[in-house]
């Protein structure tokens, strides 16, 4: 099972169950030339690569996710950033995606949807909320970066910020992917497939269902990529030049916090931008810009097969940039292995009540924040 595959054609069951990864398959009639031995050939690919890729993002991602989500979680709102705020937040999205992770990877391998018609809506739903919700968390974050390290002087910028994190990205970030995700509680249904198999499917229309197709690869392009994307670009040249010209240059604590951010938003980018251009690519051959051929369906359901993975692996690298980037992070793992020790032993901490806590305290605002 892959998002992408589910994207297809309301047309009989037996020609969905013929489908390729890429979505095409359904079209392969209207082709002058025969496809069925390149969509067999992505098919098995997709049956034994994406269950392996599927669990391993699992593993990974619900070990990391999750003691992000741990120490963050259990910090005093006192000794909670802004960015730990955002932090929590992009965790917590992640989480909830890894935990329907192994739903995709059994289907993946049995080709056959066994989980019922309510959980095909939730994984879809899942996987909006948090593609959107996740990109622009990542544009939320480089706003506040923007204020704290450009607009440091400004008196107004404390004030924007506590509002940007405590308010507007309930509004600007986690309301739009919810938005965006309606079309999945509407088009997401289970069918009977090829052989007796069920299929869990976005489902479109047949009369109009390449440009239902095009549209919502478009909008995941624009509203999830090339928006986004610009506002961090911005953000971060200002920031860039700032650091390097002006008088914040020789705090390397600031300059830190900054790479460990765009280390993030490049992580993110990186991930899914291959997806992005063939979801384009797509589009445009359903909108008869690009001439069709099986040749093309083919490499592109090749290119879709690594490509959707590869984006979904960014759910699980977020803690390890954390991990080995976030001074301010892992002091306060330490600090919260530390107590959890401490607490199961049954022992105050309270020899170092100066060193231990506030110092790391200040030096992980300072550096997250």
């Amino acid at each position: 099972m892959s998002y992408y595959e589910h994207i297809v054609f309301d047309y009989d069951a037996n020609d969905t169950g013929s489908g390729s990864g890429s979505g095409s398959g359904e079209e392969g009639a209207d082709l002058e030339e025969p496809c069925g031995v390149e969509h067999i050939m992505t098919a098995e690919l997709q049956r034994v690569f994406l269950p392996v890729v599927y669990s391993l993002i699992f593993i990974l991602g619900i070990t990391g996710n999750g003691l992000v989500v741990m120490v963050l979680g259990c910090q005093r709102r006192s000794k909670c950033s802004l960015t730990d705020r955002y932090r929590l937040h992009l965790s917590a999205a992640d989480l909830l995606f890894v935990l329907a992770l192994p739903f995709w990877a059994v289907d993946a391998a049995l080709t056959d949807w066994r989980f019922g018609a309510a959980a095909c809506i939730g994984v879809h739903v899942i996987y909006t909320v948090n593609l959107y919700g996740s990109v622009l968390i990542l544009a939320f974050i480089s706003l506040d970066r923007y204020l704290a390290v450009v607009r440091a002087t400004d008196t107004n910028s404390g004030g924007l910020r506590q509002l940007l994190a405590h308010r507007l990205v309930y509004v600007g970030a986690w309301l739009p992917a919810g938005l965006l995700a309606v079309p999945d509680l509407v088009f997401a249904r289970t069918q009977e497939g090829g052989e007796g198999s069920t299929v869990c499917q976005r489902l479109y229309p047949a009369e109009s269902a390449p440009i239902w197709v095009a549209v919502f690869h478009l909008q995941l392009v624009l509203v999830g990529l090339v928006i986004p994307g610009l506002v961090l670009l911005v953000c971060y040249c200002v920031i860039v030049t700032r650091l390097t010209r002006g008088p914040l240059g020789g705090q390397r604590q600031k300059r830190r916090a900054v790479r460990t951010t765009i280390a993030l938003v490049l992580c993110f980018f990186v991930c899914w931008l291959p997806y992005g251009v063939g979801i384009s690519v797509d589009a445009l051959l359903r909108l008869e810009v690009l001439p069709r051929s099986c040749r093309l369906e083919a490499a592109l359901g090749m290119w879709l097969s690594v490509a959707e993975p590869m984006a979904f692996a960014h759910c699980c690298l977020n803690p390890l940039l954390y991990a080995f980037l976030g001074a301010g992070f892992k002091s306060s793992a330490r600090r919260a292995l530390t107590l959890s020790r401490a607490s199961s032993l049954k022992i105050l901490p309270r020899r170092r009540p100066g060193t231990s806590t506030t110092t790391e305290s200040e030096s992980s605002s300072l550096h997250s924040s």
